[in-house]
């Protein structure tokens, strides 16, 4: 098999990692041979477009949902470092990939596939001289050493933990343990990054969201955990889609709605000022569908509002359906020079303005389009 097949297959099979928000796999770009790139945005908030490939799609893991699990009959094969960095190369002189996601299945086992990412890594740094980005997978149960290696080389290093706690991995996988082989690397990771060795653009990590039964709350009560323990820069939420020859190919896929809702309630524990008792879980533990989580949580407090937008403070605002970080950073900005004084001063800092309009009064008066929370 010639380095271009490769390149389609393990493109096309690394299409189970994650390295864009929800929504954002609709604007992927396929080029003339099949390959997928990917776009991303670096910690810097720029966009860029990624290669995200697999090193070798010859797993020796068995997971119940993967569509690389060893039993399963598809077509195998894998780069060589040297394939991989010098095809890698072709695709950034041309202009098409600005960085590189690089995954792998385990191939013969974790220290010999892991040694084959670091080697790739090593030359596209070294022999070709690229200076742009680079995300790394860490497979489960990787040692110390590849560890501390990959946070050198990379802008950003991950673990795909899949599953919030033990009792859901096994659901998912009989050939992984959660704390010592996925848990165990983020924290070594992050050691390492407050260290000053590298991986400045963070730690990331990805859920299978729906195969094995689990709740919102306990996916986001992991990330939450998380996001204190490790310092994570983000997470991922792939909803389940059942793939043939697994034995979860008869389980219903999980709706897209459910990611997405997952992505609105990590975004609200990150950006907003929540914490997990904010969430408004049902009686399940799962997130509304008929609202995002920060409007459900607004209607089931209507004690907090109105709030006066000319003196609330920043974790006020962020509490008011429609306003996100960057508006309540140019509302306070704002205040020294100009006081809003109507809805339309409103509705020219920001689109969703209607969505605000409940929840807020403006110059002690409350816009005419509110209706009454009580």
């Amino acid at each position: 098999m010639d380095k271009r097949e490769k390149l389609n297959l393990l493109a096309r099979a690394a299409q189970y990692d994650l390295c864009a928000s929800c929504g954002a796999s609709t604007s992927r770009v396929r080029d003339e041979i099949g390959r997928w790139l990917y776009p991303a945005v670096l910690p810097d908030g720029k966009h860029v477009s990624l290669l995200k490939v697999l090193q070798s799609n010859a797993c020796e893991n068995d997971c119940f949902y993967c569509g690389n699990r060893r039993s399963r009959n598809v077509a195998r094969c894998s780069f060589t470092p040297e394939e991989l960095a010098w095809s890698f190369n072709e695709l950034e002189h041309s202009g098409r990939a600005e960085g590189l996601f690089l995954s792998s299945a385990v191939c013969y086992n974790v220290s010999r596939t892991m040694s084959q990412m670091i080697a790739t890594v090593e030359l596209v740094h070294f022999k070709y001289a690229f200076r742009g980005y680079i995300h790394l997978k860490l497979l489960p149960g990787c040692d110390r050493a590849t560890i501390e290696r990959a946070v050198q080389l990379a802008d950003r290093v991950s673990v795909n933990l899949e599953a919030p706690n033990e009792q859901r991995l096994e659901r998912l996988s009989g050939d992984k343990r959660s704390e010592q082989q996925l848990v165990q690397p983020l924290r070594h990771s992050r050691l390492l990054r407050d260290a000053g060795v590298g991986a400045k653009g963070g730690l990331t990590t990805q859920f299978v969201v729906g195969a094995a039964g689990e709740s919102d709350s306990e996916i986001l009560g992991t990330v939450s955990d998380l996001y204190r323990q490790v310092r994570l820069t983000r997470s991922y939420f792939s909803a389940f889609q059942p793939v043939p020859q697994t034995p979860l190919e008869g389980l219903a896929p999980t709706p897209p709605l459910r990611e997405h809702r997952l992505y609105q309630g990590d975004s609200l524990l990150r950006q907003y000022g929540f914490v997990l008792a904010d969430m408004p879980f049902d009686t399940a533990g799962n997130l509304p569908s008929e609202c995002d989580p920060k409007t459900a949580w607004a209607l089931r407090h209507p004690e907090f509002f109105p709030i006066e937008v000319n003196r609330a403070s920043r974790e006020e605002l962020l509490r008011v359906p429609g306003i996100g970080p960057q508006l309540a950073r140019r509302i306070i900005g704002l205040r020294p020079e100009v006081k809003l004084t109507s809805f339309e001063d409103l509705s020219s800092l920001t689109v969703a303005a209607e969505r605000a309009a409940p929840y807020v009064t403006i110059n002690g008066r409350r816009p005419p389009q509110q209706l009454s929370l009580f």
